[in-house]
């Protein structure tokens, strides 16, 4: 396995991870014919522009010896309008916050995402670790991320990781469901 940035040209590979991961990470908290629909051509479009714009994320990618797509993660300066959701978008605002992040020193991950056959082989562990080592070269000294309170296994990945929940929670639409979304932080300087 070895990591890389992300090119536009990668967006389909990058829409297929999300997509499955999705399908399979979420099957028991979102309705499956909202998981059904989700479309990795939509996906791709989606991801091709943000991996063009100027302001572009930050996205990792691990790929296999043959250069296959196997997870991806991406990050970015957390700001104030940062609010509960990875980066498809489909949440709503932030309900409260118990402390504000400054947006010079701390980055939001947005988003990790892995194959379910590659779940558990250290994937994304390695690709965590390549992203928190890209975020202390770029500056940043604290970074936070939103995951699903429901998102057992997710929550444990994370927490395994070193990353705790900080008591900011947000109610978010997602497939037409609400849910709980918790804040989770880590310093990145321990």
């Amino acid at each position: 396995m070895s990591i890389r940035e992300a090119i536009p040209e990668d967006a389909a590979a990058l829409a297929a991870v999300h997509v499955l991961s999705w399908r399979s990470a979420y099957r028991d908290l979102l309705p499956g014919p909202y998981l059904d629909a989700l479309d990795p051509e939509e996906r791709a479009a989606v991801w091709r522009d943000r991996l063009a714009a100027p302001d572009r994320p930050s996205v990792l990618l691990a790929t296999e010896a043959d250069g296959r797509v196997v997870a991806f993660s991406c990050f970015r300066a957390w700001t104030d309008t940062n609010s509960a959701g990875d980066s498809a978008g489909d949440s709503e605002d932030a309900d409260g916050d118990s402390g504000a992040l400054d947006p010079a020193t701390t980055a939001e991950l947005a988003a990790l995402y892995a194959l379910p056959e590659v779940w558990g082989a250290g994937v994304g562990r390695a690709l965590l670790a390549a992203s928190t080592e890209a975020l202390v070269a770029a500056g940043f000294r604290t970074a936070a991320l939103w995951v699903f309170a429901g998102n057992a296994r997710g929550r444990r990945f994370y927490e395994a990781a070193g990353w705790r929940p900080d008591g900011a929670t947000v109610r978010d639409v997602t497939g037409g469901r609400e849910l709980e979304e918790l804040r989770y932080r880590r310093e990145l300087f321990d």
